[in-house]
């Protein structure tokens, strides 16, 4: 099995952006017969290369084109959402996705982004403890009072209780939101401490811990399978680093991100065999039969989608031998 993250960057040496898109909904549409199981959306604004600003209405053209493949939100930022318009655009989503849309929500990191909106950054926290205790009451599907009026989310979301929910990010006070509110966790940062915090809050607040979910630094992040590794490297390689790069310049000093590598050329970043991978069709076949998985990449730095269907392909491939299906 496999799951693929769109970020839909689009540098000047990507292709055009609507072809990203486009390409982007073929390949849910194409995967989820084929092994898929989840497409992961990510979330900044603002940015030189275009990085994806709005993923719910991705999710939402993604939903209406499949069937069964579940789509994450992760992570969207929640100070940068109204909760009752951001309650009512998830009620919507889910009725028309059948709940197959999923979110997990931090309270980003760029000061730009913040400028960008116009809120400022040294409040997000106490912004996004606010956002997600009116949020789970909203998508309950009852009436609420705010502020003295009355708030009526409409129509209720398909999945009783509301879409599932999840809380990012890499500390403790992320750790303590996730906790308190009885939701799950997905750390950023490979910080054991971090789960203990989490189910220590959890249990604090009446809740049994939920799933926490923390990385384990090894495991790649952005995986192709390719006939030739070599080959591949050189084809795709300019596409890695600028997004191995884009990611670092938003975590400037921040080490504790396991995802996050600090090559600056190809053959560092192919060296450094961390996130980014380019496997045989038979390390893939063995990944999957061990239980890991497969998380691809498809458009990783807005690799043009010509390029890119390939390798989707023959990831697609060692899924159905993995299951001795060919």
């Amino acid at each position: 099995m496999y799951t693929m993250r769109f970020d839909m960057r689009s540098p000047e040496s990507g292709a055009p952006t609507p072809e990203l898109y486009a390409a982007a909904l073929e390949m849910c549409a194409w995967a989820e017969t084929r092994g898929a199981v989840m497409v992961v959306l990510s979330e900044h604004h603002a940015t030189s290369d275009g990085h994806l600003p709005s993923p719910l209405l991705l999710a939402s053209a993604i939903a209406a084109r499949t069937s069964v493949l579940n789509v994450l939100v992760a992570a969207a930022v929640l100070p940068f959402y109204h909760p009752v318009r951001l309650a009512e655009d998830m009620a919507v989503l889910d009725n028309l996705s059948r709940g197959r849309v999923h979110y997990a929500f931090g309270i980003g990191h760029r000061a730009e982004e913040y400028e960008h909106m116009g809120i400022d950054s040294r409040r997000r926290g106490k912004i996004a403890d606010d956002s997600i205790a009116l949020l789970l009451r909203l998508l309950a599907g009852d009436p609420v009072e705010v502020d003295g009026r009355r708030v009526h989310v409409t129509p209720p979301p398909a999945t009783k209780g509301g879409p599932r929910i999840t809380i990012a990010g890499g500390s403790a006070a992320a750790a303590k939101r996730a906790g308190r509110h009885g939701l799950g966790f997905i750390a950023f940062a490979n910080t054991p401490e971090l789960k203990e915090i989490f189910e220590s809050e959890s249990r604090a607040h009446g809740h049994e811990p939920g799933v926490a979910q923390v990385p384990d630094g090894r495991s790649p992040t952005a995986v192709f399978v390719a006939d030739d590794i070599d080959t591949a490297w050189t084809d795709i390689g300019p596409y890695l680093l600028h997004d191995a790069r884009m990611a670092a310049a938003y975590r400037r000093g921040d080490e504790s991100v396991a995802s996050i590598t600090r090559a600056e050329t190809v053959d560092e970043l192919r060296s450094a065999r961390g996130p980014y991978t380019v496997m045989t069709l038979d390390d893939a076949v063995a990944q999957i039969r061990s239980g890991a998985g497969l998380q691809l990449h498809p458009l990783c730095g807005g690799m043009p989608p010509e390029l890119a269907w390939p390798y989707l392909e023959r990831a697609a491939v060692a899924t159905a031998r993995a299951r001795g299906e060919g």
